[in-house]
């Protein structure tokens, strides 16, 4: 499915989501920045079930080794929807790829 993702960003083949566009601006993400994340990122979680369609998270470096996740639909529709993205917590995942389990104190 990654290969999917990667040829719809790389066609232009996508768009933002409200909360995607407000989150971008927020945390200072440019559109080249999501490009290179999702080229040279892996799939790290799966969300078939999710309440607004199937999603996946996606993490990727850019060029400039900014760690980011995008959260995007999958590539069955037309235009594949970013839904949110943003920098990953260091004290929330292990190597950016994993959640970290909640303290039990």
């Amino acid at each position: 499915m990654i290969d999917e993702l990667r040829a719809k960003i790389a066609a232009g083949l996508f768009e933002f989501s409200k909360h995607a566009v407000d989150q971008s601006l927020l945390r200072r993400v440019s559109v080249q920045e999501l490009r290179e994340a999702i080229d040279a990122g892996e799939i790290i979680e799966d969300y078939p079930n999710d309440k607004y369609g199937p999603s996946c998270l996606i993490f990727g470096l850019t060029i400039a080794d900014r760690p980011l996740h995008v959260q995007c639909s999958y590539p069955s529709r037309l235009l594949l929807k970013i839904i949110t993205l943003y920098e990953p917590d260091a004290n929330l995942w292990i190597d950016f790829k994993m959640r970290k389990l909640p303290d039990a104190n």
